[in-house]
């Protein structure tokens, strides 16, 4: 029997992919599953450092973190994304790619004010004063992915409270 799945996280900057993405490998890795994390940070280092952030450079990123996500899934490995992926249709073609059977999406939800106040970095008040070009919800649109199984408001609910939401879907 194969258990191929992608876990995707998608939400905006600071919402909590990253740190939500890190307890549930861990959880899976402890029951015996195979798992990668796929970050949207590392992979734009490693893999898409060539494209920029317009819409087009967001759907081939998109594009090619599905397809090595496909791939895990494809060795019963579970490949867990963590990425903003602002758009409706790249997220749909990701799921056309890796097929909806093996594919649980995962909303990282955070209203705006929560995410400036914990924006240690400072991007959001560099994107708010202009700085920052192409930043998605303050200068690039972000398109809330109501189509999605599961829904973290990470505003209200801590990382366990999230993490648990996800493998109880998985479960099912």
């Amino acid at each position: 029997m194969s258990f191929g799945k992608v876990i995707w996280l998608t939400g905006m900057s600071g919402a909590g992919k990253s740190t939500i993405s890190s307890v549930l490998e861990v959880k899976l890795l402890y029951k015996g599953f195979n798992v990668k994390v796929l970050d949207g940070d590392e992979v734009r280092t490693n893999l898409t450092s060539d494209l920029g952030f317009s819409k087009e450079d967001r759907d081939e990123n998109i594009k090619r973190i599905s397809y090595v996500a496909k791939c895990i899934s494809d060795v019963d490995g579970i490949a867990i994304v963590a990425a903003i992926s602002p758009y409706k249709d790249a997220r749909q073609k990701a799921i056309a790619l890796v097929g909806e059977d093996n594919f649980l999406g995962v909303f990282v939800k955070c209203d705006i004010d929560t995410l400036i106040d914990r924006d240690v970095k400072g991007l959001y008040e560099k994107a708010i004063s202009g700085e920052i070009p192409n930043f998605t919800g303050i200068s690039d649109p972000y398109e809330d992915p109501l189509e999605f199984e599961v829904v973290c408001n990470t505003a209200v609910e801590t990382v366990e409270e999230s993490v648990i939401k996800i493998i109880e879907q998985l479960k099912k």
